[in-house]
Protein backbone atom coordinates (compact mmCIF):
# COMPACT_ATOMS: atom_id res chain seq x y z
CA UNK A 1 0.00 0.00 0.00
CA UNK A 2 1.54 3.64 -1.17
CA UNK A 3 1.65 6.62 1.45
CA UNK A 4 -1.72 7.59 0.20
CA UNK A 5 -3.18 4.52 2.03
CA UNK A 6 -1.61 4.38 5.24
CA UNK A 7 -4.89 5.19 6.69
CA UNK A 8 -6.39 2.41 7.95
CA UNK A 9 -9.90 1.16 6.00
CA UNK A 10 -12.35 -0.51 8.43
CA UNK A 11 -16.50 -0.72 8.20
CA UNK A 12 -18.47 2.51 8.36
CA UNK A 13 -19.72 4.11 11.41
CA UNK A 14 -23.02 2.54 12.80
CA UNK A 15 -25.25 5.49 11.49
CA UNK A 16 -24.51 4.48 8.15
CA UNK A 17 -25.36 1.05 8.62
CA UNK A 18 -28.79 2.04 8.06
CA UNK A 19 -32.60 1.09 6.78
CA UNK A 20 -33.74 -1.08 4.71
CA UNK A 21 -36.16 -2.28 1.64
CA UNK A 22 -39.79 -2.94 0.24
CA UNK A 23 -41.38 -6.60 0.02
CA UNK A 24 -42.46 -8.07 -3.35
CA UNK A 25 -40.69 -10.27 -6.12
CA UNK A 26 -39.43 -9.07 -9.32
CA UNK A 27 -42.42 -9.81 -10.99
CA UNK A 28 -44.27 -6.54 -12.62
CA UNK A 29 -44.52 -6.58 -15.83
CA UNK A 30 -43.53 -2.81 -16.77
CA UNK A 31 -46.07 -0.83 -18.74
CA UNK A 32 -45.24 0.50 -21.97
CA UNK A 33 -42.27 -0.45 -22.32
CA UNK A 34 -41.27 -0.35 -26.16
CA UNK A 35 -44.86 1.05 -27.77
CA UNK A 36 -44.76 3.41 -30.50
CA UNK A 37 -44.25 6.59 -29.44
CA UNK A 38 -42.61 6.04 -25.88
CA UNK A 39 -39.04 6.19 -27.33
CA UNK A 40 -36.66 9.51 -28.10
CA UNK A 41 -33.24 9.98 -28.71
CA UNK A 42 -31.70 12.94 -28.74
CA UNK A 43 -27.91 13.48 -30.22
CA UNK A 44 -26.04 15.16 -27.96
CA UNK A 45 -22.84 17.71 -29.12
CA UNK A 46 -19.76 17.83 -27.53
CA UNK A 47 -16.40 19.32 -27.56
CA UNK A 48 -14.64 16.41 -26.38
CA UNK A 49 -11.02 15.68 -28.01
CA UNK A 50 -11.63 12.41 -28.26
CA UNK A 51 -13.67 12.11 -31.52
CA UNK A 52 -15.16 9.98 -33.44
CA UNK A 53 -17.61 8.71 -30.91
CA UNK A 54 -21.08 9.69 -31.56
CA UNK A 55 -23.70 10.51 -28.44
CA UNK A 56 -26.78 10.55 -27.90
CA UNK A 57 -29.51 10.71 -24.96
CA UNK A 58 -32.42 7.90 -24.80
CA UNK A 59 -35.75 7.84 -23.19
CA UNK A 60 -37.84 5.29 -22.79
CA UNK A 61 -41.29 5.55 -20.94
CA UNK A 62 -41.62 2.93 -18.39
CA UNK A 63 -44.20 3.87 -16.12
CA UNK A 64 -44.08 3.10 -12.46
CA UNK A 65 -46.45 1.07 -11.21
CA UNK A 66 -49.83 3.09 -9.90
CA UNK A 67 -49.20 1.92 -6.65
CA UNK A 68 -46.00 4.11 -6.57
CA UNK A 69 -48.27 6.96 -6.26
CA UNK A 70 -48.10 10.82 -7.33
CA UNK A 71 -45.05 11.72 -8.95
CA UNK A 72 -43.92 13.91 -11.95
CA UNK A 73 -44.65 12.56 -15.68
CA UNK A 74 -40.69 12.96 -16.46
CA UNK A 75 -40.53 9.72 -13.90
CA UNK A 76 -41.92 7.45 -15.97
CA UNK A 77 -39.64 7.69 -18.22
CA UNK A 78 -35.69 5.72 -17.67
CA UNK A 79 -32.55 7.67 -19.73
CA UNK A 80 -29.21 6.70 -20.48
CA UNK A 81 -26.72 8.13 -22.63
CA UNK A 82 -25.57 6.43 -25.96
CA UNK A 83 -22.14 5.95 -26.99
CA UNK A 84 -20.87 4.19 -30.08
CA UNK A 85 -18.52 4.54 -32.70
CA UNK A 86 -19.08 7.07 -35.61
CA UNK A 87 -18.26 4.63 -38.49
CA UNK A 88 -19.83 2.03 -36.36
CA UNK A 89 -23.75 0.70 -37.06
CA UNK A 90 -26.91 2.97 -36.10
CA UNK A 91 -28.83 0.00 -34.80
CA UNK A 92 -27.06 -1.08 -31.29
CA UNK A 93 -28.72 -4.73 -32.22
CA UNK A 94 -25.87 -4.47 -34.95
CA UNK A 95 -22.85 -3.49 -32.73
CA UNK A 96 -20.59 -6.33 -31.55
CA UNK A 97 -21.06 -5.61 -28.33
CA UNK A 98 -22.88 -3.21 -25.72
CA UNK A 99 -21.83 -2.50 -22.24
CA UNK A 100 -24.76 -1.51 -19.79
CA UNK A 101 -23.30 0.79 -16.75
CA UNK A 102 -24.88 1.18 -13.85
CA UNK A 103 -23.36 4.77 -11.59
CA UNK A 104 -22.39 4.75 -7.82
CA UNK A 105 -24.34 6.38 -5.54
CA UNK A 106 -24.53 9.86 -5.91
CA UNK A 107 -23.71 9.61 -9.38
CA UNK A 108 -25.36 9.93 -12.47
CA UNK A 109 -24.77 9.38 -16.12
CA UNK A 110 -22.72 11.71 -17.40
CA UNK A 111 -19.73 10.52 -14.83
CA UNK A 112 -19.04 7.81 -16.95
CA UNK A 113 -18.57 10.13 -20.55
CA UNK A 114 -14.75 9.93 -20.48
CA UNK A 115 -14.15 6.35 -20.02
CA UNK A 116 -16.92 5.71 -22.19
CA UNK A 117 -15.61 7.60 -25.21
CA UNK A 118 -12.12 6.02 -24.52
CA UNK A 119 -13.48 2.71 -24.44
CA UNK A 120 -15.22 2.71 -27.45
CA UNK A 121 -12.55 4.28 -29.38
CA UNK A 122 -10.26 1.54 -27.78
CA UNK A 123 -12.19 -0.67 -29.29
CA UNK A 124 -12.83 0.66 -32.86
CA UNK A 125 -9.02 0.64 -32.96
CA UNK A 126 -9.33 -3.01 -32.79
CA UNK A 127 -11.71 -3.15 -35.42
CA UNK A 128 -14.80 -3.19 -32.86
CA UNK A 129 -18.03 -1.49 -33.09
CA UNK A 130 -19.05 -1.20 -29.57
CA UNK A 131 -21.56 0.56 -27.72
CA UNK A 132 -21.36 2.25 -23.89
CA UNK A 133 -24.80 2.81 -22.35
CA UNK A 134 -24.33 4.78 -19.33
CA UNK A 135 -27.62 4.62 -17.16
CA UNK A 136 -28.91 7.12 -15.11
CA UNK A 137 -31.41 5.98 -11.81
CA UNK A 138 -34.88 6.90 -12.35
CA UNK A 139 -35.20 9.57 -9.45
CA UNK A 140 -32.83 11.73 -12.07
CA UNK A 141 -36.03 12.38 -13.95
CA UNK A 142 -36.28 15.53 -10.59
CA UNK A 143 -32.84 16.74 -11.76
CA UNK A 144 -33.29 20.92 -13.62
CA UNK A 145 -30.38 21.30 -15.69
CA UNK A 146 -32.05 24.46 -17.14
CA UNK A 147 -29.18 26.76 -15.23
CA UNK A 148 -26.33 24.98 -16.12
CA UNK A 149 -27.83 24.53 -19.50
CA UNK A 150 -27.52 28.16 -19.93
CA UNK A 151 -23.73 27.58 -20.34
CA UNK A 152 -22.97 30.98 -18.18
CA UNK A 153 -22.10 30.83 -14.14
CA UNK A 154 -23.51 34.23 -13.25
CA UNK A 155 -27.48 33.28 -15.15
CA UNK A 156 -27.14 29.69 -13.60
CA UNK A 157 -26.19 30.90 -9.99
CA UNK A 158 -29.09 33.32 -10.69
CA UNK A 159 -31.37 30.70 -12.20
CA UNK A 160 -30.75 28.33 -8.77
CA UNK A 161 -30.64 30.80 -5.99
CA UNK A 162 -31.97 34.40 -6.91
CA UNK A 163 -35.22 33.60 -8.67
CA UNK A 164 -34.31 34.60 -11.97
CA UNK A 165 -36.10 33.22 -15.40
CA UNK A 166 -33.87 31.52 -18.06
CA UNK A 167 -35.36 30.92 -21.34
CA UNK A 168 -38.83 31.48 -19.65
CA UNK A 169 -38.65 29.17 -17.15
CA UNK A 170 -38.27 29.58 -13.21
CA UNK A 171 -36.34 27.09 -10.57
CA UNK A 172 -39.21 24.96 -8.22
CA UNK A 173 -36.84 25.01 -6.07
CA UNK A 174 -35.33 21.69 -4.60
CA UNK A 175 -37.84 18.97 -3.89
CA UNK A 176 -38.52 18.33 -0.63
CA UNK A 177 -39.01 15.25 1.71
CA UNK A 178 -43.04 15.43 1.46
CA UNK A 179 -43.22 15.15 -2.32
CA UNK A 180 -40.92 12.08 -2.38
CA UNK A 181 -43.50 9.95 -1.26
CA UNK A 182 -43.12 7.58 -4.83
CA UNK A 183 -39.36 7.47 -3.69
CA UNK A 184 -40.10 5.08 -0.60
CA UNK A 185 -40.31 2.20 -3.28
CA UNK A 186 -37.47 2.59 -5.12
CA UNK A 187 -34.79 0.13 -3.52
CA UNK A 188 -33.06 -2.53 -5.06
CA UNK A 189 -35.71 -4.32 -6.92
CA UNK A 190 -37.21 -1.47 -8.68
CA UNK A 191 -33.74 -0.60 -9.94
CA UNK A 192 -32.81 -3.99 -11.30
CA UNK A 193 -36.40 -4.13 -12.61
CA UNK A 194 -35.75 -0.90 -14.56
CA UNK A 195 -32.89 -2.27 -15.86
CA UNK A 196 -34.20 -4.98 -17.30
CA UNK A 197 -37.30 -3.28 -18.57
CA UNK A 198 -34.55 -1.08 -20.57
CA UNK A 199 -32.98 -4.02 -21.96
CA UNK A 200 -35.88 -5.87 -23.17
CA UNK A 201 -37.68 -2.42 -25.04
CA UNK A 202 -33.96 -1.55 -26.59
CA UNK A 203 -33.10 -5.20 -27.40
CA UNK A 204 -36.20 -7.03 -27.74
CA UNK A 205 -34.26 -10.56 -28.62
CA UNK A 206 -33.21 -12.44 -25.57
CA UNK A 207 -31.10 -14.50 -27.36
CA UNK A 208 -28.89 -11.12 -28.48
CA UNK A 209 -28.58 -9.89 -24.68
CA UNK A 210 -26.65 -13.34 -23.62
CA UNK A 211 -24.42 -12.75 -26.62
CA UNK A 212 -23.55 -9.37 -26.97
CA UNK A 213 -24.54 -7.58 -23.56
CA UNK A 214 -21.93 -6.55 -20.75
CA UNK A 215 -23.53 -5.39 -17.84
CA UNK A 216 -21.44 -3.77 -14.74
CA UNK A 217 -21.03 -0.73 -12.68
CA UNK A 218 -18.95 1.63 -10.81
CA UNK A 219 -19.01 1.25 -7.05
CA UNK A 220 -22.17 1.32 -6.05
CA UNK A 221 -23.45 -0.33 -9.16
CA UNK A 222 -21.12 -3.67 -8.99
CA UNK A 223 -23.57 -4.63 -5.87
CA UNK A 224 -26.46 -3.51 -8.81
CA UNK A 225 -25.43 -5.76 -11.00
CA UNK A 226 -24.70 -8.32 -8.81
CA UNK A 227 -28.40 -8.39 -7.46
CA UNK A 228 -29.62 -8.24 -11.54
CA UNK A 229 -27.50 -11.48 -12.25
CA UNK A 230 -29.49 -13.02 -9.50
CA UNK A 231 -32.44 -12.06 -10.04
CA UNK A 232 -35.76 -13.81 -11.52
CA UNK A 233 -38.20 -11.24 -13.95
CA UNK A 234 -40.80 -13.95 -14.56
CA UNK A 235 -41.76 -15.02 -11.15
CA UNK A 236 -41.27 -18.95 -11.70
CA UNK A 237 -37.19 -19.28 -10.78
CA UNK A 238 -37.73 -23.03 -13.12
CA UNK A 239 -37.74 -20.80 -16.14
CA UNK A 240 -34.35 -18.82 -16.75
CA UNK A 241 -34.44 -17.16 -19.66
CA UNK A 242 -35.74 -14.58 -17.94
CA UNK A 243 -32.86 -14.98 -15.21
CA UNK A 244 -30.89 -11.98 -14.56
CA UNK A 245 -27.71 -13.56 -15.76
CA UNK A 246 -29.36 -14.68 -19.01
CA UNK A 247 -29.44 -11.30 -20.39
CA UNK A 248 -25.63 -10.41 -20.17
CA UNK A 249 -22.50 -12.52 -21.90
CA UNK A 250 -20.61 -11.19 -19.00
CA UNK A 251 -20.13 -8.51 -16.26
CA UNK A 252 -17.75 -5.81 -15.37
CA UNK A 253 -16.91 -3.73 -11.86
CA UNK A 254 -15.18 -0.78 -12.03
CA UNK A 255 -13.49 -0.13 -8.39
CA UNK A 256 -16.16 -2.77 -7.08
CA UNK A 257 -17.16 -5.94 -7.41
CA UNK A 258 -19.90 -8.24 -8.49
CA UNK A 259 -21.91 -9.05 -5.36
CA UNK A 260 -24.96 -9.39 -3.48
CA UNK A 261 -23.13 -7.55 -0.27
CA UNK A 262 -21.87 -3.82 0.37
CA UNK A 263 -19.34 -5.38 2.62
CA UNK A 264 -16.21 -4.81 -0.05
CA UNK A 265 -17.30 -0.86 -0.28
CA UNK A 266 -16.44 0.58 2.62
CA UNK A 267 -16.55 4.51 2.05
CA UNK A 268 -18.76 4.63 -0.71
CA UNK A 269 -21.68 5.94 1.65
CA UNK A 270 -20.73 9.55 3.55
CA UNK A 271 -21.23 9.34 7.46
CA UNK A 272 -23.24 11.84 8.42
CA UNK A 273 -26.52 11.53 5.99
CA UNK A 274 -29.40 11.28 8.98
CA UNK A 275 -30.09 7.56 8.43
CA UNK A 276 -31.91 5.97 11.10
CA UNK A 277 -29.58 3.44 12.75
CA UNK A 278 -29.26 -0.53 11.48
CA UNK A 279 -31.01 -1.68 14.92
CA UNK A 280 -33.98 -0.92 13.25
CA UNK A 281 -36.34 -3.82 11.56
CA UNK A 282 -37.26 -3.95 7.81
CA UNK A 283 -40.73 -3.22 8.65
CA UNK A 284 -40.12 -0.30 10.84
CA UNK A 285 -37.94 1.09 8.16
CA UNK A 286 -40.15 1.12 5.53
CA UNK A 287 -43.31 1.94 7.47
CA UNK A 288 -40.86 5.32 8.03
CA UNK A 289 -39.80 5.98 4.61
CA UNK A 290 -43.28 5.21 3.68
CA UNK A 291 -44.75 7.74 6.02
CA UNK A 292 -42.02 10.31 5.22
CA UNK A 293 -40.49 10.04 9.00
CA UNK A 294 -37.20 9.12 7.81
CA UNK A 295 -35.73 10.90 4.78
CA UNK A 296 -36.62 9.67 1.41
CA UNK A 297 -33.39 10.76 -0.50
CA UNK A 298 -29.54 10.31 0.81
CA UNK A 299 -28.44 13.63 1.98
CA UNK A 300 -26.04 15.77 4.62
CA UNK A 301 -25.28 18.94 5.62
CA UNK A 302 -22.82 20.25 4.11
CA UNK A 303 -21.41 18.97 0.34
CA UNK A 304 -23.81 16.03 -0.38
CA UNK A 305 -27.53 17.57 -0.93
CA UNK A 306 -29.22 18.78 -3.66
CA UNK A 307 -27.68 21.94 -3.38
CA UNK A 308 -24.43 21.19 -3.43
CA UNK A 309 -23.89 19.18 -6.25
CA UNK A 310 -25.50 21.61 -8.31
CA UNK A 311 -22.89 23.67 -7.32
CA UNK A 312 -20.40 21.02 -9.01
CA UNK A 313 -21.92 21.43 -11.74
CA UNK A 314 -22.07 25.27 -11.86
CA UNK A 315 -18.05 25.33 -11.02
CA UNK A 316 -17.15 23.12 -13.94
CA UNK A 317 -19.04 25.71 -16.32
CA UNK A 318 -16.35 28.60 -14.52
CA UNK A 319 -13.54 26.04 -15.47
CA UNK A 320 -14.69 24.83 -18.78
CA UNK A 321 -15.16 28.35 -20.01
CA UNK A 322 -11.95 30.16 -18.84
CA UNK A 323 -9.41 27.52 -16.96
CA UNK A 324 -7.32 29.47 -16.33
CA UNK A 325 -9.31 33.11 -15.44
CA UNK A 326 -9.99 34.28 -12.27
CA UNK A 327 -12.72 33.15 -10.41
CA UNK A 328 -15.67 35.23 -8.87
CA UNK A 329 -17.81 31.86 -8.32
CA UNK A 330 -17.16 32.31 -4.66
CA UNK A 331 -17.92 36.09 -4.28
CA UNK A 332 -20.91 35.47 -6.56
CA UNK A 333 -22.85 33.25 -4.38
CA UNK A 334 -25.20 33.48 -1.96
CA UNK A 335 -24.08 33.43 1.46
CA UNK A 336 -26.67 30.86 2.52
CA UNK A 337 -26.16 28.11 5.27
CA UNK A 338 -25.56 25.36 3.13
CA UNK A 339 -22.84 27.22 1.08
CA UNK A 340 -20.89 28.87 3.89
CA UNK A 341 -20.74 25.75 5.96
CA UNK A 342 -20.11 23.70 2.72
CA UNK A 343 -17.80 25.92 2.01
CA UNK A 344 -15.70 26.02 5.32
CA UNK A 345 -15.36 22.05 5.13
CA UNK A 346 -13.15 22.43 1.92
CA UNK A 347 -11.39 25.61 2.28
CA UNK A 348 -10.32 25.59 6.19
CA UNK A 349 -7.03 24.91 6.88
CA UNK A 350 -7.42 24.11 10.68
CA UNK A 351 -10.03 24.13 13.41
CA UNK A 352 -10.03 27.87 13.97
CA UNK A 353 -10.43 28.71 10.45
CA UNK A 354 -13.34 26.24 10.39
CA UNK A 355 -15.32 27.48 13.13
CA UNK A 356 -14.47 31.26 12.64
CA UNK A 357 -14.88 30.99 8.46
CA UNK A 358 -12.02 32.90 8.61
CA UNK A 359 -10.12 33.65 6.19
CA UNK A 360 -12.78 32.32 3.83
CA UNK A 361 -12.52 31.01 0.59
CA UNK A 362 -13.91 34.45 -0.75
CA UNK A 363 -11.06 35.91 0.70
CA UNK A 364 -8.07 34.18 -1.88
CA UNK A 365 -7.87 34.67 -5.51
CA UNK A 366 -8.62 31.92 -7.08
CA UNK A 367 -8.92 30.87 -11.13
CA UNK A 368 -12.07 28.62 -12.11
CA UNK A 369 -9.58 25.51 -12.37
CA UNK A 370 -8.20 26.12 -8.85
CA UNK A 371 -11.84 26.25 -7.60
CA UNK A 372 -12.88 23.01 -9.68
CA UNK A 373 -10.25 21.39 -8.33
CA UNK A 374 -10.59 22.49 -4.72
CA UNK A 375 -14.20 21.03 -5.15
CA UNK A 376 -13.02 17.26 -6.37
CA UNK A 377 -9.36 17.12 -5.97
CA UNK A 378 -8.17 14.20 -3.75
CA UNK A 379 -5.32 16.25 -2.37
CA UNK A 380 -8.68 18.61 -1.09
CA UNK A 381 -11.87 17.30 -0.86
CA UNK A 382 -11.86 14.94 2.17
CA UNK A 383 -14.58 12.05 1.14
CA UNK A 384 -13.19 9.13 -0.79
CA UNK A 385 -15.96 8.18 -3.21
CA UNK A 386 -16.05 11.74 -4.59
CA UNK A 387 -11.87 12.14 -5.56
CA UNK A 388 -10.28 12.72 -9.07
CA UNK A 389 -6.73 13.25 -9.42
CA UNK A 390 -6.52 16.36 -11.76
CA UNK A 391 -3.34 18.01 -10.21
CA UNK A 392 -2.18 20.39 -7.42
CA UNK A 393 -2.56 24.09 -6.86
CA UNK A 394 0.12 26.52 -7.92
CA UNK A 395 0.65 29.62 -7.86
CA UNK A 396 1.58 30.56 -3.87
CA UNK A 397 2.05 29.26 -0.86
CA UNK A 398 0.59 25.73 0.08
CA UNK A 399 0.14 24.36 3.28
CA UNK A 400 -1.84 21.15 5.11
CA UNK A 401 -5.30 21.07 5.43
CA UNK A 402 -5.66 19.82 8.65
CA UNK A 403 -9.11 20.12 10.63
CA UNK A 404 -10.72 17.71 12.69
CA UNK A 405 -13.71 17.64 10.40
CA UNK A 406 -11.12 16.56 7.60
CA UNK A 407 -8.17 14.73 8.61
CA UNK A 408 -10.58 12.14 10.72
CA UNK A 409 -8.00 9.25 9.93
CA UNK A 410 -8.80 6.56 11.73
CA UNK A 411 -12.06 7.87 13.17
CA UNK A 412 -13.59 8.16 9.96
CA UNK A 413 -12.29 5.02 7.98
CA UNK A 414 -12.87 4.47 4.59
CA UNK A 415 -14.22 7.93 3.87
CA UNK A 416 -10.86 10.03 4.02
CA UNK A 417 -8.55 9.02 0.88
CA UNK A 418 -5.57 10.69 0.23
CA UNK A 419 -3.20 11.02 3.34
CA UNK A 420 -2.26 14.48 2.75
CA UNK A 421 -4.55 17.44 2.06
CA UNK A 422 -3.66 21.07 0.96
CA UNK A 423 -4.81 24.38 0.96
CA UNK A 424 -3.76 27.72 -0.34
CA UNK A 425 -2.08 29.34 2.42
CA UNK A 426 -1.94 33.51 1.50
CA UNK A 427 -5.92 35.24 1.63
CA UNK A 428 -5.20 38.54 -0.38
CA UNK A 429 -2.40 37.73 -1.78
CA UNK A 430 -1.33 35.76 -5.44
CA UNK A 431 -3.43 34.16 -7.99
CA UNK A 432 -3.50 30.45 -6.67
CA UNK A 433 -3.84 28.52 -10.30
CA UNK A 434 -4.10 25.24 -11.02
CA UNK A 435 -1.64 22.57 -12.12
CA UNK A 436 -2.90 20.23 -14.58
CA UNK A 437 -2.50 16.22 -14.34
CA UNK A 438 -0.11 16.50 -17.10
CA UNK A 439 2.04 19.59 -15.88
CA UNK A 440 2.84 17.94 -12.27
CA UNK A 441 6.16 16.89 -12.18
CA UNK A 442 7.40 19.40 -15.34
CA UNK A 443 10.65 21.38 -14.67
CA UNK A 444 8.69 24.12 -13.42
CA UNK A 445 6.80 22.06 -10.80
CA UNK A 446 7.42 23.87 -7.72
CA UNK A 447 7.01 20.20 -5.77
CA UNK A 448 5.04 21.30 -2.95
CA UNK A 449 5.30 19.52 0.19
CA UNK A 450 3.42 18.48 3.16
CA UNK A 451 4.70 19.39 6.84
CA UNK A 452 6.47 16.67 7.59
CA UNK A 453 8.97 16.70 4.23
CA UNK A 454 6.69 13.89 2.20
CA UNK A 455 5.34 15.55 -1.81
CA UNK A 456 1.72 15.87 -1.77
CA UNK A 457 1.54 14.43 -4.89
CA UNK A 458 4.10 13.66 -8.15
CA UNK A 459 3.13 12.57 -11.61
CA UNK A 460 2.21 8.92 -11.43
CA UNK A 461 -1.01 9.92 -9.35
CA UNK A 462 -2.33 12.46 -11.30
CA UNK A 463 -4.55 10.60 -14.13
CA UNK A 464 -7.73 13.46 -15.05
CA UNK A 465 -7.94 16.03 -17.23
CA UNK A 466 -9.25 18.61 -15.55
CA UNK A 467 -10.64 20.78 -18.51
CA UNK A 468 -12.53 17.04 -19.29
CA UNK A 469 -13.79 17.09 -15.65
CA UNK A 470 -15.25 19.97 -15.88
CA UNK A 471 -16.74 19.30 -19.88
CA UNK A 472 -18.36 16.04 -18.24
CA UNK A 473 -19.67 18.06 -14.91
CA UNK A 474 -20.67 21.18 -17.08
CA UNK A 475 -22.13 19.85 -20.37
CA UNK A 476 -24.04 16.34 -20.04
CA UNK A 477 -27.23 16.41 -20.72
CA UNK A 478 -27.43 13.96 -17.85
CA UNK A 479 -25.93 14.80 -14.99
CA UNK A 480 -22.82 13.75 -13.66
CA UNK A 481 -24.19 14.26 -9.93
CA UNK A 482 -26.91 12.92 -8.18
CA UNK A 483 -28.94 15.08 -6.48
CA UNK A 484 -31.51 12.63 -5.21
CA UNK A 485 -30.47 9.18 -4.46
CA UNK A 486 -33.32 6.92 -2.99
CA UNK A 487 -32.50 6.17 0.67
CA UNK A 488 -34.38 2.91 -0.27
CA UNK A 489 -31.24 1.86 -2.11
CA UNK A 490 -29.07 1.98 0.22
CA UNK A 491 -31.17 0.35 3.05
CA UNK A 492 -32.01 -2.32 0.91
CA UNK A 493 -28.67 -3.34 0.80
CA UNK A 494 -27.65 -2.83 4.41
CA UNK A 495 -30.25 -5.12 5.53
CA UNK A 496 -29.52 -7.76 2.79
CA UNK A 497 -29.62 -10.58 5.25
CA UNK A 498 -33.42 -9.79 6.06
CA UNK A 499 -36.18 -12.05 4.66
CA UNK A 500 -37.43 -9.55 2.13
CA UNK A 501 -34.26 -9.17 0.38
CA UNK A 502 -32.75 -12.66 0.26
CA UNK A 503 -35.63 -13.19 -1.55
CA UNK A 504 -34.92 -10.86 -4.46
CA UNK A 505 -31.28 -13.54 -5.14
CA UNK A 506 -33.41 -16.14 -6.42
CA UNK A 507 -30.65 -17.27 -8.81
CA UNK A 508 -27.21 -16.88 -6.54
CA UNK A 509 -25.64 -18.81 -9.58
CA UNK A 510 -25.95 -16.20 -11.69
CA UNK A 511 -23.33 -14.48 -9.90
CA UNK A 512 -20.40 -17.25 -11.44
CA UNK A 513 -22.19 -17.68 -14.60
CA UNK A 514 -20.90 -15.26 -17.46
CA UNK A 515 -17.06 -14.44 -17.05
CA UNK A 516 -16.25 -11.28 -14.97
CA UNK A 517 -13.46 -8.25 -15.52
CA UNK A 518 -12.78 -6.23 -12.10
CA UNK A 519 -10.94 -3.03 -12.65
CA UNK A 520 -9.66 -1.49 -9.41
CA UNK A 521 -8.27 2.03 -8.51
CA UNK A 522 -4.59 1.52 -7.21
CA UNK A 523 -5.83 4.24 -4.21
CA UNK A 524 -9.49 3.56 -4.32
CA UNK A 525 -12.05 2.18 -2.07
CA UNK A 526 -10.90 -1.45 -1.86
CA UNK A 527 -6.98 -0.20 -2.09
CA UNK A 528 -5.47 -3.34 0.48
CA UNK A 529 -8.12 -5.00 0.42
CA UNK A 530 -8.67 -6.76 -3.02
CA UNK A 531 -10.28 -10.35 -2.60
CA UNK A 532 -7.57 -13.05 -3.48
CA UNK A 533 -9.88 -14.70 -5.93
CA UNK A 534 -10.60 -11.18 -8.47
CA UNK A 535 -7.35 -11.17 -10.10
CA UNK A 536 -8.22 -7.64 -10.80
CA UNK A 537 -6.98 -5.42 -13.28
CA UNK A 538 -5.31 -2.09 -11.20
CA UNK A 539 -4.82 1.27 -12.01
CA UNK A 540 -1.98 2.85 -10.52
CA UNK A 541 -2.22 5.94 -8.86
CA UNK A 542 -6.11 6.01 -9.45
CA UNK A 543 -8.76 7.25 -7.35
CA UNK A 544 -12.21 6.05 -6.93
CA UNK A 545 -13.97 8.25 -9.97
CA UNK A 546 -10.98 8.33 -11.97
CA UNK A 547 -11.70 5.18 -13.32
CA UNK A 548 -14.14 7.02 -14.96
CA UNK A 549 -12.63 9.97 -15.56
CA UNK A 550 -8.97 9.44 -16.60
CA UNK A 551 -7.42 10.87 -19.79
CA UNK A 552 -6.65 8.77 -22.51
CA UNK A 553 -2.93 8.74 -22.29
CA UNK A 554 -1.24 8.85 -19.48
CA UNK A 555 1.65 10.71 -17.70
CA UNK A 556 3.77 7.15 -18.63
CA UNK A 557 2.49 7.87 -22.02
CA UNK A 558 0.66 4.32 -21.84
CA UNK A 559 -2.85 4.06 -23.16
CA UNK A 560 -5.83 4.62 -20.35
CA UNK A 561 -5.70 1.11 -18.14
CA UNK A 562 -9.14 0.85 -17.07
CA UNK A 563 -10.77 1.74 -20.77
CA UNK A 564 -7.96 -0.43 -22.41
CA UNK A 565 -9.35 -3.66 -20.20
CA UNK A 566 -13.21 -3.20 -21.00
CA UNK A 567 -12.34 -2.68 -24.86
CA UNK A 568 -10.31 -6.11 -24.50
CA UNK A 569 -13.10 -7.83 -22.43
CA UNK A 570 -15.98 -6.37 -25.13
CA UNK A 571 -13.47 -8.11 -27.93
CA UNK A 572 -15.21 -10.29 -30.17
CA UNK A 573 -13.74 -13.40 -32.17
CA UNK A 574 -13.63 -12.46 -35.63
Amino acid sequence: MNRRNRKSRGKWRGAVLAVLLTAGTLTAAAPGAGAEGTRTETPVTSTSPVTGVTESVVRVKVPLPESAGPRPAACDWLSYLRYRSADGPAASAEADRILIAQPGILEGAGAFDSVARNTVTRAAGQAQHIEFWALDRRSNCLEDRTGIASGDQHTAVDYYYRGKQVDGRTFGGYTGNAQLGWMAKLGIEQTVRDQYDLLTAELPSQALRKRKVLCGGHSLGGVITGYFAAADFDGDRATTADAGYNQCAGYFALDTTVSTTLGDLSGSIPGDTNLPDIGLGYGVVQAGLDSGVLPRTLSAPVLLNPETMTLLGIAGLGALKDLDGEADLPGYLPRNLTIEATNRFLFAKDTAAFLSGSPAVRDFRLTNGAVLGALLDDNSVPLAFLQTSVGFFDGGPIVDKSIPAVNGGDARPGLYGTAYKAIPDRPHGPLYTWRNYDRVGDADDPGYRSADGTPFTGAGEEVTDVRQLARSLAEQPLDFTEQYFPTKLVTDLELATSPQVKKLVVHPEGLKADPVLTVLAGEGLLSGRVPADLHPVVADGYQHLDVLTAAPVQNNGRPEPVSTSLAGFARTPR
